[in-house]
């Protein structure tokens, strides 16, 4: 049974900042953030769930039917992650690239400390809490103060290296085209690492700053003990409001520009474009034959399709795909029918996925999966893991992934200008020279 408390926040976003600072004291931290985006299918602002009361961890074998226990067991909030690699868990398929990263396949615990935030107002739920422990923490979180260090934790030492380099990525590039040729695959999401070894940085100030400079809807820092999760997502994958479904795959991506009219233009370009149109309606097609294995009869439809969306760093076409599912489905089982997502995949999805593990170099891991939460009453949400940092604090291992649909009509040379596009903020956060934040609570070091 939770404890409930609610607060009316003065400065939502200087608390905000507090509150992920804070949490750094503790070894499992989910932070979720909107970013303001007020979409309208978004049930909070803001969430943080940290401390882990009870958690479970494992690899892709029987991965769902596991987290269905859990999921139930519980029958409380869950938060956690689902790695790409669990479709070796729905097909026989296998996962055997290079792993630099090592998180495990899944992840999910029960928080003892939650925070919900929606508009000014935030509702803290403990579970077994300790005599006044809501409040001392709430003024905890009020007298955090960040203060800046002299010497930057992510300097010109934070060397990226690239897994697939370029010409090699128009020889798989070539050969995934291949394959469309002979008619193996329609589309397939063909992608590559960069990464750097021997190399620290902040988590905290690294994920301020990629949020700072890219404000996606579905924003999330994860911390699993030494393994850290830094995304600026723009993607909803998955979501379950009683018996609603909502997903809203994004297939197309067009750059921004400072001017307005050349702006404007670029987005008008991308809405138009007949291979980015192809690329959305292929994938929602696949995402609405997943969601039909969970539907009621006729349920299934397309809400929005190939809209353009304009995010600080790149435009997108997103479609919101909705369906409404049958009061017996369990709500794992809904996740499991529609993992991975259509959009990290391909079609037919089991072709794309054998081909993906064979041409890319690196395994996905995290990257192409989703991070979210269940509610206590089985609703949930999961965002797509895509322009993300993740980083293994003991291995000093920095890594980022990014990916293109590649279809008939694609040009390689495009389709890695695409990739460099998507990197661009990742790259830019982790090599430009920035200043490192540390955590005080009542004048107290808590970040070494």
């Amino acid at each position: 049974m939770r404890t409930s408390q609610k607060y009316v926040l003065k400065n939502v976003e200087a608390f905000k900042a507090n509150l992920l600072l804070w949490s750094q004291r503790f070894d499992d931290v989910v932070w979720l953030d909107s970013n303001n985006h007020k979409d309208k299918y978004s049930s909070y602002d803001a969430v943080l769930a940290i401390d882990a009361f009870t958690s479970i961890t494992t690899d892709s074998f029987e991965a769902f039917s596991k987290l269905d226990e859990y999921q139930q067991t519980t029958n409380d909030w869950i938060f956690g992650y689902l790695t790409y690699d669990l479709k070796n868990d729905i097909e026989v398929l296998s996962s055997k690239n290079y792993d630099g990263l090592e998180f495990p396949e899944l992840y999910f615990f029960q928080p003892k400390k939650l925070f919900l935030i929606k508009d000014n107002e935030l509702e803290v739920q403990y579970l077994r809490m300790v005599d006044d422990e809501i409040e001392e923490d709430y003024q905890s979180i009020l007298s955090v103060t960040p203060w800046q260090s002299e010497e930057s934790h992510n300097s010109s030492l934070v060397k990226i290296k690239l897994r697939i380099h370029k010409d090699e990525y128009f020889e798989k590039a070539n050969t995934m085209l291949a394959h469309i040729h002979r008619g193996d695959i329609y589309e397939a999401n063909f992608c590559q690492e960069f990464y750097a070894e021997n190399s620290t940085i902040n988590p905290v100030d690294t994920f301020k700053r990629l949020n700072d400079i890219s404000e996606p809807p579905f924003a999330t820092f994860l911390k699993l003990e030494d393994k850290f999760l830094l995304s600026a997502s723009p993607e909803r994958y998955i979501k379950k409001e009683a018996e609603t479904i909502i997903s809203q795959p994004i297939k197309g991506t067009a750059k921004r520009s400072e001017n307005e009219v050349e702006d404007a233009k670029l987005a008008e370009e991308l809405a138009n474009d007949e291979k980015e149109r192809s690329e959305n309606i292929m994938i929602v097609d696949l995402v609405r034959n997943d969601l039909s294995h969970s539907a009621t009869k006729g349920s299934v439809k397309v809400e929005e399709l190939c809209k353009v969306y304009s995010f600080l760093q790149v435009h997108q076409m997103i479609s919101t795909v909705t369906s409404k599912a049958s009061e017996d489905t369990k709500p794992v089982e809904i996740l499991k029918t529609t993992f991975p997502m259509g959009s990290m995949t391909g079609a037919p999805k089991i072709s794309a996925m054998k081909i993906i593990e064979y041409l890319e170099e690196t395994k996905r891991g995290l990257y192409s999966g989703a991070v979210g939460y269940f509610s206590p009453d089985g609703d949930f949400d999961f965002n797509v893991i895509i322009r993300s940092i993740l980083y293994n604090a003991s291995k000093k291992y920095i890594s980022y992934s990014v990916g293109s649909a590649i279809t008939a009509k694609s040009n390689p040379l495009k389709e890695y200008e695409e990739c460099l596009i998507k990197a661009k903020a990742m790259r830019e956060v982790l090599e430009n020279k920035s200043f490192s934040f540390q955590l005080k609570v009542n004048g107290k070091r808590l970040l070494p």
